[in-house]
This record gives C-alpha cells, sequence and structure tokens, in this order.
C-alpha cells in the first residue's frame, strides 16, 4: 500500500486507501469491521470476469463468507428498477443490519449499491472499491449515492459514507482507456477548482497519468482524494463548500440527460465539456480571463475529452430544454439556476440566481438550438 487519507468526519472518519495489491490483501483489510464474517459483494459482470475471483477469493481466505450479486454493466443499472432488482437479491441473503455491502466497481456500482446500504433494513454499512480512475478520485469517497430517472442524473439518492475505501491503482491496468480518459476529467476538475500547482502539474503530467505510470498515478489519484476528503469533512451534506466539486455537472448533467445517459457521452466526458463550458461562460459573464478558458480547454482536449458541444454525438441540442434540464439540478432552488463558476483557474465558486437570458444567449453561441 502506498498511503492512506483519512476523511475526518465527526465520530465516524475513514480511511481512504491507495496503492497496489489492495484487492488481494482485502481480507485482512475488511475483516476488522464485520461483526460477522459475511458479506455481499456487489459488481458488474464486467467487473466480475476480470476481478471478482480475485476479490472473493481475498475475502474468503480470511474465513468471510462471501456471496456474489452481479449486476447489468451501463449506466442504465443506476434506476429505480436495478435497485429493486438489487435489493431482493441482497434480501434473499439474509443480511443482518449489522453486516456489510462490498460496493465492487465503477461509479455506478458504487452509486447503486451506496444508495441500496443506505436503506437496506433502514441502512446497513458498506465498503466501497473503486475500479475506474473516475471512482477512485471522486464517487468512492464522499457518501454521495444515487440513481438516475428519466428527469435527470443522481436526483434520488441518500448520503451514506462508506465504512472503508480500498482504491487499488493495479485494477486500473485492465481499465479501457476511454475509460481512463474519463476519470482524468475528475482529476482534471480538482486543479481546475481549487489547486492551480496541482492543475499545472497534471498539464505537464497527462500521458503519464493516462499512460497509467506508478508514481504520476499515484500522485494524481492521491491528491483529488486528499481535496475530496478535506472538502467532505468541512460540509458533508453540499450545503456549502462542497459544492465546489460540483464544476463542469451542471452543463454535463444537462447535456447527458439529451443523451439519454447512454454511452454516446460517458458522465467523466460530460464532465470534461462541462468544465470547458463553465469558464466560457464565466469569461462571457465577466468573472474569468479568456487566457484562464483557454488554457483550461487546452488541457482537457489534450486528455482526449470533448470540449465542445458540436463533438457530442447527438448535437444539436435545444437550448431550452438544456436549461429545463438544468432547473432540475439538485443545487437549484426555488427555481432559480445555480453553477459552480469560476475567477480563475484554481478558483471556483458557487454562484446562484443564474440570469437564464445570458445562459439561453451562450449555449446558442455555442452550438445549441434556439
Amino acid at each position: 500500500m502506498s498511503g492512506a487519507v483519512t476523511v475526518a468526519l465527526a465520530g465516524r472518519p475513514y480511511e481512504v486507501r491507495i496503492g497496489r495489491g489492495l484487492i488481494d490483501d482485502a481480507g485482512r483489510q475488511v475483516k476488522p469491521l464485520l461483526k460477522r464474517p459475511f458479506t455481499a459483494v456487489v459488481m458488474d459482470r464486467t467487473v466480475a470476469d476480470l476481478h471478482g475471483e480475485r476479490l472473493l477469493g481475498a475475502l474468503r481466505g480470511e474465513g468471510i463468507a462471501a456471496h456474489a450479486v452481479v449486476v447489468p454493466p451501463g449506466e442504465e443499472t443506476k434506476s429505480f428498477a436495478g435497485l429493486a432488482g438489487l435489493c431482493d437479491d441482497l434480501l434473499a441473503l439474509e443480511l443482518d443490519r449489522s453486516d456489510h455491502i462490498v460496493a465492487f466497481g465503477g461509479g455506478v456500482v458504487g452509486d447503486l449499491a451506496g444508495f441500496a446500504a443506505a436503506i437496506f433494513k433502514r441502512g446497513i454499512d458498506f465498503v466501497q472499491i473503486p475500479t475506474t480512475l473516475l471512482a477512485q478520485v471522486d464517487s468512492s469517497v464522499g457518501g454521495k449515492t444515487a440513481i438516475d430517472t428519466a428527469r435527470g442524473k443522481n436526483l434520488i439518492g441518500a448520503f451514506h459514507q462508506p465504512r472503508l475505501v480500498l482504491a487499488d491503482l493495479g485494477v486500473l491496468d485492465t481499465l479501457p482507456d476511454r475509460e481512463m480518459v474519463c476519470g482524468y476529467a475528475e482529476v482534471l476538475k480538482y486543479g481546475l477548482l481549487g489547486d492551480a500547482e496541482f492543475f499545472a502539474g497534471l498539464e505537464a503530467a497527462t500521458s503519464r497519468v493516462l499512460g497509467r505510470g506508478d508514481d504520476a498515478l499515484a500522485w494524481a489519484v492521491r491528491r483529488c482524494v486528499e481535496m475530496k476528503a478535506g472538502i467532505v469533512a468541512e460540509d458533508e451534506r453540499e450545503g456549502g463548500r462542497r459544492a465546489l466539486l460540483n464544476l463542469g455537472h451542471t452543463f454535463g448533467h444537462a447535456v447527458e440527460a439529451a443523451t439519454g445517459f447512454g454511452e454516446a457521452l460517458k458522465h467523466g466526458e460530460a464532465v470534461g465539456l462541462g468544465c470547458a463550458m463553465a469558464f466560457r461562460f464565466s469569461v462571457l459573464l465577466g468573472l474569468c480571463a479568456g487566457q484562464d478558458a483557454t488554457r483550461a480547454e487546452r488541457a482537457i482536449a489534450a486528455a482526449g475529452l470533448p470540449t465542445r458541444l458540436a463533438e457530442v454525438p447527438g448535437h444539436p441540442f435545444g437550448a431550452d430544454a438544456l436549461i429545463a434540464s438544468m432547473a432540475q439540478d439538485k443545487k437549484a432552488q426555488a427555481g432559480a439556476l445555480t453553477f459552480v463558476l469560476v475567477r480563475a483557474i484554481g478558483d471556483a465558486f458557487v454562484a446562484k440566481g443564474v440570469d437564464p437570458a445570458p445562459l439561453r444567449d451562450f449555449l446558442i453561441d455555442e452550438g445549441a438550438l434556439p
């Protein structure tokens, strides 16, 4: 193990352990949390085929009765139907309220299994073992769990913190390149929202991180986790500063919804696009210098992420439909639009009550239909 970061929540801190070989050591690390040697491991079919037997073997090697619960891969699983099916499988295993679920997968499995844990018998504990870069740097840390609906992404969910996160960098060796790029969008987001020095380092290290170089990858994952841990400890339920972590998400989620949350635009790609749009919109409003927006867009594009609506399959989208979707965003209050905007690279802020008129003009200039 190369290191650990503590999420210092009052009365219930937990560790995010980062390094290689953590899956093979998972039984020893998870066992002290269990009141009885029994758990359900939730994973999708792709992760089950690649790594399932390793994790189940590691848990069983420590005398833990580990039961696999396999769900279909893809964002469509993060739904009411997927949640109902998972809960039924967990009930069939007769888990107690004192038991744990292990969420073993990317953001979809982490969100779905975490939400199931939040509501199963009014709440049981769970462990996150994220298998994508996006999940390791972002979604596995902080306790946000949710499912999607036809009206938007992550609108039904709960705050439910894990007891432990094991970020095994070794599983990223089997991650498709597109998924690595998606995760890198979240890595860039951390630099863009609150650490200009980190962002500058990423500009020089993009190829090494995406190439899975051990030192560069461990550095990037750890810094993102450190930043998120600090923000979550200060604002667990997103009443203030934690909203900064949504840089790029209001734009990104709206475009995701327009594409149907399918393979045409993955979440990380939407975040990359949304960050570029947030910088350009900030320039339009006179909040941010144009050279910072250019620099942000250049870094996002260098990673292979979209930066313009025209690059998204299904373009053009309607400006009014995008704004209507943004009005359903979780940050919106009393129907007023809320965005995370920027003053500079590393200096993001929450902007409430954003006027939809300049937003509509901006979206049209960006290539949306009137």
